[in-house]
């Protein structure tokens, strides 16, 4: 089954030349169908490019997604075209009253900030409570994870000594394998890029949290609730292949200091790209939309 988008948002045209099976709206509506309901909270600056990135995982599923895209009204995009937010997305106020069977929350570029600095801070912590309420499961990611984790159990991020950045690998360490990893390698790689981190052990120490993977090199991996409402991830499985790339080649003209992305080039001239994490992350997304959305959540709400 296909993820049910607009026919022109620009993710359309990108997915159907990958031969990934999408459905614009108009064809969806007349299908008697239920589809799952998925929110993403997009708090990337390259807004086009990360609802791209999720909405081609969502669609590697037999069950059929309709994706709602929102944003924060407290803080505007400047790297997005106003017409592109009008068009395609929605606030808050929007859909308050309205159930998600998931919702997905991204990282955002304001992670050495405290978080009741930044500014949507009060707005995000409304959204959480929402998601708490009115989602059946939800996917905090990076700076999104660290947020949340901040929000619902109190845990801190903490400063790196520098940036992590690169393809890292990452174990399970549950011995009954958790449906969410379920197909996926006992050692799997995902991409990560964050100045801050969470201390694991609190998160360890938290008794409403899992923790189902993590890392030698980047620590706390994936996390849960034990209500499954709440996963916390802290990498970026969504990843394009040249996303590590452009990111470090933007850093170079600005002059930042940025180490090349560990375990991700092919080549001493840095232009092929080793790609080891799609697999894990397309199994990952599966499994959630199946096991902790589709199987759980009611057909009516």
């Amino acid at each position: 089954m296909p993820i049910v988008i607009p026919q022109d948002i620009p993710a359309y045209s990108a997915l159907i030349r990958e031969n990934i099976f999408v459905m614009h709206d108009e064809r969806a509506f007349k299908q008697d169908i239920r589809p799952l309901e998925i929110a993403i909270l997009n708090l990337m600056p390259t807004k086009v490019e990360t609802e791209t990135q999720f909405m081609r995982l969502l669609s590697n599923s037999p069950l059929q997604v309709n994706v709602t895209l929102l944003y924060t009204d407290t803080y505007k995009s400047k790297n997005t075209a106003a017409a592109h937010l009008d068009r395609f997305y929605k606030k808050f106020d929007d859909i308050r009253n309205k159930h998600f069977d998931g919702m997905i929350v991204t990282g955002a570029p304001v992670e050495t900030l405290p978080f009741e600095e930044v500014l949507y801070w009060e707005e995000l912590k409304q959204i959480f409570d929402f998601a708490d309420k009115n989602v059946t499961s939800t996917i905090f990611i990076c700076w999104g994870a660290q947020a949340a984790l901040y929000h619902y159990y109190g845990i801190d991020k903490e400063l790196l000594p520098e940036k992590l950045f690169g393809i890292f690998p990452h174990k399970k360490v549950l011995e009954q394998h958790d449906p969410l990893l379920k197909g996926i390698d006992d050692v799997f790689y995902i991409p990560h890029s964050r100045h801050t981190t969470v201390d694991i052990e609190k998160v360890r120490k938290e008794k409403d949290l899992v923790i189902l993977s993590e890392s030698e090199n980047t620590g706390l991996s994936i996390a849960k609730s034990r209500d499954n409402k709440k996963i916390f991830l802290t990498g970026h499985m969504e990843y394009d292949r040249d996303t590590l790339k452009n990111e470090y080649e933007r850093d170079l003209k600005r002059g930042l200091p940025i180490k090349p992305p560990v375990n991700y080039f092919a080549d001493i001239e840095r232009r092929k790209v080793n790609v080891t994490w799609t697999s894990a992350a397309n199994l990952f997304y599966t499994n959630w939309l199946n096991y902790y959305v589709y199987q759980v959540t009611p057909f009516q709400f």
